[in-house]
């Protein structure tokens, strides 16, 4: 297999290029995008200009005002105002050349960084795929893993190369665009956590899928698009904002899946009498939970995530199997309070130290984590069978060598039972109301919400069995 070019070759191939003319616009980092098309020559026949609007005020003047200077709002205006720019500077190339415009915003960092702000960026290439036609686009956040700013300015210069010549080559061909992204690069160094695509080029990509292939092809640990399937970094939903989340398989999301979360939502704001921001909910999808489920796969993904989105929610798809590693992505974004809400069952699987294998410190280091800062767990209530024995976080056994420690934590209120909920529903599992409709009994439609329901029978969703 032919290793890709180097990412000199791919500058100069951009350059030698002569139906392509564009401008290459950055804020922050320094010009390391525009530096490797200067340095690979030729550049003349490409570069219409290069600028870097590092100063405030000129930015501001250039793109509007803005609160937040490394931002997908300022790119996106940054992607506007010079793709505008370029169009009517250069009438006389319309009919001969096809414009493009890059642009990123990046913020780096060092360990003395005040406030602990960390290293990453928004990148984005405006582009005609043909003389032309309407503009297609790709945009791009990354986080920048190196120890100092040179190399994350590397990182980050490196990573604008294989976007550009990702959208260039690869516009056919998305996943391949993505996968590029990463070629003279690795996970030490950068992650891409968002991808958006959009226009002419791109019409029928879904970009739900492709935050479900970033997780897939180790480009990012964790993904997040709303209920209307905008892809969205973290941060620009939750920044400063407590968050609700529940994890599960959601094959099918049932009434149960629901009223965790009301009922959740509702005892915080009781437990809260001097006031309690409503919380962003998110549902958490694992990639372990689809590819070890026999009937998943893609089509089965977007069909759970378009339930959700249905029912409101916003999704996360990730590949973490601890709750500490969930917690430590979220507090990224915000140091605000984070509750994760789940059934009796799954509160049982954090005390299993096999879990903790890899950390030095074991279950008590991977504890500690999953508590750091405001984290609260509410357990939902769970039984067998219809007639069984309610399960509460108080009736929990956990292993003998753990009961003080959980004892601690139920006393200081960060594992707290869920008081009020349907007790005729608690021996309702996704796994259920999946046989049943896939033996068409049609009992399961009332164990769902009355959305989802429509949903699954109109498109005739989970009716397949495993295989």
């Amino acid at each position: 297999m032919a290793l890709p070019p180097t990412t000199a070759q791919k500058a100069l191939q951009i350059n030698l290029d002569g139906g392509r003319f564009g401008t290459f616009a950055e804020i922050g980092a320094g010009q390391e995008v525009a530096r490797w098309f200067f340095s690979a020559g030729k550049a003349s026949a490409t570069i219409a200009k290069a600028i870097s609007a590092y100063d405030m005020a000129v930015s501001d003047h250039l793109y509007g005002p803005t609160d937040r200077y490394v931002s997908r709002g300022r790119l996106e205006a940054m992607l506007t105002h010079e793709f505008d720019e370029l169009r009517h500077d250069v009438e006389k190339r319309k009919d001969r050349s096809a414009f493009f415009v890059f642009a990123d915003t990046v913020a780096t960092h060092t360990d003395s960084t005040p406030n602990h702000q960390y290293a990453h960026g928004w990148l984005g290439v405006r582009f005609q795929r043909q003389v032309g036609e309407d503009p297609s686009e790709v945009i791009i956040h990354v986080v920048l893993r190196g120890p100092e700013r040179v190399d994350q300015q590397e990182a980050a210069g490196v990573a604008g190369v294989n976007l550009t010549y990702g959208a260039f080559y690869f516009s056919g061909d998305p996943t391949m665009l993505m996968t590029s992204l990463m070629d003279s690069l690795s996970r030490r160094r950068i992650e891409v956590d968002m991808i958006k695509f959009s226009g002419p080029a791109f019409a029928g990509v879904d970009n739900r899928l492709m935050s479900l292939e970033l997780v897939e092809h180790g480009l990012t640990d964790a993904a997040m698009f709303t209920a209307d399937g905008e892809v969205v970094q973290p941060s620009e939903i939750l920044y400063g904002k407590p968050v609700l989340i529940e994890r599960g398989n959601f094959r099918p999301v049932t009434n149960v899946t629901l009223d965790m979360i009301e009922r959740a939502e509702q005892q915080l704001e009781q437990d809260h009498p001097e006031g309690w921001d409503r919380p962003v909910v998110l549902m958490e999808m694992t990639l372990n939970n689809l590819v070890a489920e026999r009937g998943g796969g893609h089509g089965d993904f977007l069909d759970r995530a378009g339930l959700l989105g249905a029912l409101g929610k916003t999704v996360i798809i990730s590949n973490y199997t601890r709750f500490d590693r969930v917690t430590g992505y979220l507090r990224n974004a915000t140091k605000n309070w984070i509750v994760m809400v789940m059934g009796v069952p799954t509160l049982r699987n954090i005390f299993e130290e096999k879990y903790y294998a890899d950390l030095d410190g074991g279950i008590l280091e991977g504890l500690g984590r999953l508590f750091q800062g405001r984290v609260k767990l509410l357990i939902y209530p769970t039984r067998e069978s219809g007639e069984g024995e309610i399960l509460t976080a108080e009736s929990l056994e956990v292993p003998e060598q753990h009961r003080s420690l959980y004892a601690y934590l139920l006393q200081n209120g960060f594992v707290q039972s869920i008081r009020e909920f349907n007790a005729a529903d608690l021996h309702t599992t996704p796994g259920v109301v999946l046989e049943r409709i896939q033996s068409g009994d049609p009992g399961w439609e009332a164990l769902v919400p009355a959305e989802a329901a429509r949903i699954i029978k109109e498109q005739n969703l989970f009716a397949r069995g495993p295989g």
